[in-house]
């Protein structure tokens, strides 16, 4: 009876031994189905992120050879070159590329720019683009302080500079102690801003570029044009001495003196020109 026993002990130790090793063999068999399980994952998700990288730098290559610009429109600029708007806008290391200015200026211009209210960028073709210039009314300049400042219609001082625009008209005759950016100058009649843009507007309707403006204290207007002065007289009457003026000019070219034009109307035609030494 005692032997048996003692049999039976052994056969239970035996038995634990293998459930112990059962146990130990699925431990491993299911930690190496864990591995095999995260490399596996790790092979698809390299795989689809190398997939994703090689697509990635075949369309940026395709970008960057099929959507550079080599055709520019420039519209509406005075004080800026084609040039020099073009690099305002295609500045940068991929300025020069059709889809870049695309997101770049999508839904926004550039504002920030002397003498420009803003420009808008838009994408013609893959290789085209069109700048619009949106420039501030400006309707002359008077200097102060050694500065250049540039008024719009109604006085109000847009811009300063140390140097002048061509194509803008210095004003003189006009005074004031005191200039604040973005506010109008403080001149005793306002009003002289709107003859200002009548004239500079008449003058560039006729293509007439003036050098000077100049009102006398009783607001007689002369305008200057290289060595030839032309006395206007009162405001009221000069859109059609502008009109007539553009056929006069051509014959003074080269001539120093006064032309004067006070007394003219449609009617009179009353023109004088005092030829002084040049």
């Amino acid at each position: 009876m005692g032997g048996k026993a003692r049999v039976k002990k052994v056969n239970k130790k035996n038995h634990n031994l293998r459930l112990v090793k059962n146990s130990e063999t699925k431990g491993r068999q299911k930690e190496q189905k864990v591995r095999f399980g995260r490399t596996k994952r790790i092979v698809v998700l390299s795989a689809i992120l190398c997939v994703i990288l090689i697509s990635l730098l075949v369309s940026y290559i395709y970008i960057i050879d099929n959507y550079t610009v080599t055709t520019v429109y420039v519209e509406g600029n005075i004080h800026y070159t084609n040039e020099e708007i073009m690099e305002m806008v295609m500045n940068g290391t991929y300025g020069k590329n059709s889809l870049f200015l695309s997101l770049k200026y999508r839904d926004k211009g550039i504002n920030d720019i002397p003498f420009i209210e803003k420009m808008d960028v838009s994408i013609e073709a893959k290789d085209t683009i069109r700048i619009i210039v949106y420039e501030k009314a400006i309707a002359g300049y008077v200097v102060y302080l050694g500065r250049y400042i540039y008024f719009d219609r109604d006085g109000i001082v847009v811009e300063t500079s140390e140097e002048a625009t061509e194509g803008i008209p210095q004003v003189t005759g006009i005074a004031f102690d005191h200039i604040i950016l973005h506010e109008a100058l403080p001149v005793e009649n306002q009003e002289i801003f709107g003859d200002i843009l009548n004239i500079t507007q008449m003058l560039d309707k006729y293509s007439l570029s003036v050098d000077k403006i100049y009102f006398s204290p009783d607001y007689q207007v002369t305008l200057l044009f290289g060595e030839v002065r032309v006395a206007m007289g009162e405001s009221k009457d000069i859109d059609e001495k502008i009109m007539a003026l553009q056929y006069l000019l051509p014959d003074l070219e080269g001539k120093s003196g006064t032309l004067d034009m006070r007394e003219y109307t449609e009617d009179t035609k009353i023109i004088s020109f005092d030829q002084g030494e040049k």
